[in-house]
């Protein structure tokens, strides 16, 4: 991909966004051109939501000495309230299993609510309970996560 390329491609997401804030759950018109399909859309968003999340996951973890738990989930709300399209539109529309359980599992790992020689659905169904946490919880309570992992 060229300079132009990527520029032509974020300037199309910019623009996916920025319709979509009236009604993220409206259906998305995008730049086929760009993107043949509403999954290679999807896809990409979720891939610059990805991007933001693990480099502030990265950054807060090294800053904070809270418990990880909270940590994560104080970056994760802080993403979501700083690109609420994005992320409402990804809470809408996106589909792919495979991207969504990549996300479950980054925060559960993260959060140090799972680890890697659990089984990769083990993982992420513990990081889907947590994600549905951070979405309808003010803030974990420090010292709860034992149990969000072993009764999620």
């Amino acid at each position: 991909m060229s300079w132009s390329d990527f520029y032509r491609r974020r300037d199309a997401l910019d623009a996916v966004l920025r319709a979509a804030a009236g009604d993220p759950a409206a259906p998305l018109t995008f730049d086929r051109d760009l993107f043949g399909t509403e999954d290679e859309l999807l896809l990409a968003l979720h891939y610059r939501w990805m991007q933001q999340l693990t480099g502030r996951l990265g950054t807060a973890l090294e800053d904070s000495d809270d418990d990880r738990v909270e940590t994560v989930a104080r970056t994760w709300r802080a993403l979501a309230a700083e690109q609420p399209v994005l992320r409402a539109v990804l809470d809408a529309h996106l589909t792919s299993t495979e991207a969504i359980e990549r996300e479950q599992r980054l925060l559960a790992l993260t959060a140090g609510l799972a680890e890697l020689s659990e089984p990769s659905a083990e993982i992420a169904r513990v990081g889907a309970a947590f994600a549905s946490l951070l979405r309808t919880r003010p803030a974990v309570v420090p010292g709860r996560h034992r149990r969000l992992a072993k009764s999620a």
